[in-house]
């Protein structure tokens, strides 16, 4: 099993208000440059919220949700304290509620 650190909020504040899209692509170039795996993602409507002990979690945020979720706690730590408005928290994953961190409930188009 493994921890997995998330930040959501709904999907209109982290894709369209913030500039998410530049903050990954300023990472991943940092990734490659450092010959590191990625160990963060971008999940929309994630599945991981519709577990049992999300209720809250999802309670609170605003629908349609997305998170950004990573292996790496101090990323996600940075990425609360830039964006402010997002909740965080961790699970552990695979189990048996989480089947898989990065599902994600939204439409494939």
């Amino acid at each position: 099993m493994t921890t997995y650190y998330y930040c959501v909020a709904s999907r209109k504040f982290l894709l369209e208000d913030e500039p998410i899209h530049e903050v990954f692509k300023e990472r991943t170039r940092h990734y490659h440059e450092e010959e590191k795996e990625i160990d963060f993602w971008l999940v929309e409507q994630p599945a991981f919220l519709n577990a049992p002990e999300f209720a809250q979690i999802k309670a609170q945020c605003p629908q349609p949700a997305a998170a950004i979720v990573s292996t790496n706690a101090t990323f996600i730590n940075w990425m609360k304290l830039r964006l402010e408005y997002v909740l965080s928290g961790e699970f552990e994953a695979p189990s048996a509620t989480i089947p898989d961190p990065l599902a994600s409930l939204a439409p494939v188009s």
